[in-house]
Parts: structure tokens; sequence; C-alpha cells
């Protein structure tokens, strides 16, 4: 919610979805700018997410949270995501300038990454 809620208050059109699967309900009809996934969701895991939604879509700019992100090497080559941003007291900052800079740069193709393990999807901003 406060990843949200900042967002907002950023100027940005939030919408959120609480798995993998609702996220994905919602990519595919409308148009997304940037993406952020939690890498722990139920079903499916952000990476997982990641594949799918690069295979709807290879230039959509994507960020990846995770309190997993060192354990599991969570990394943008590992992922797919753009930028993999570990959950912490600084995660916040980061987040928004992350969406920032990713909405500052056109978007370049990115290759679905391949995956395995759970998620919570948390928020897909659209700039708005």
């Amino acid at each position: 919610m406060a990843r949200r809620s900042l967002l907002q208050e950023l100027g940005y059109s939030v919408s959120t979805a609480s798995s993998g699967d609702e996220a994905l309900e919602l990519f595919s009809p409308q148009k997304f700018d940037v993406v952020v996934a939690d890498y722990k969701m139920p079903r499916m895991n952000g990476v997982e997410l990641i594949r799918r939604i690069r295979e709807m879509d290879g230039a959509v700019h994507i960020i990846l949270l995770s309190g997993f992100v060192e354990p599991l090497g969570l990394t943008e080559e590992t992922t797919g995501a753009d930028i993999v941003i570990a959950k912490s007291a600084g995660e916040v900052g980061q987040l928004t300038r992350a969406v920032k800079r990713l909405l500052s740069h056109p978007p370049a193709r990115k290759p679905a990454a391949s995956a395995n393990a759970p998620l919570r999807a948390k928020a897909q901003a659209k700039r708005g």
C-alpha cells in the first residue's frame, strides 16, 4: 500500500493485483509503461510473471522487488527485469528513482526470462 500511495502522490496512475494471474489479466488489455512485481506471489513467482509479460510485450519496463534478492541470486540477467530491488528500509526511495529513470528512457526489447518460484504482484504503474 505504501508503494502504491507514493507512486500515486508522484502523479502515476497505479493498478494493483494480488497474484500473478490477476496481474496478467490487468496487463493483457491495457498498456503499462512500468510493471512493478514482487517475487513472492501465490501460484506464480515474479520471474514467471516477468517471462509471461515479456512474451506479450518485450518492451515494457519491469521492476522486480524481493526480500530474497541475495539468497536466490536475483539479478536483471537472471530474472528478465530491468531493475531488481531488494526489500529494505531504502526500498521506497529506490523504487521511485527507478520508476523515474525507466520512464525517462525509451524501452528496449528484453527477452523473456525463464522462471521457477512463488510470489505476490505488488503494483503495475502506468504513467497518467
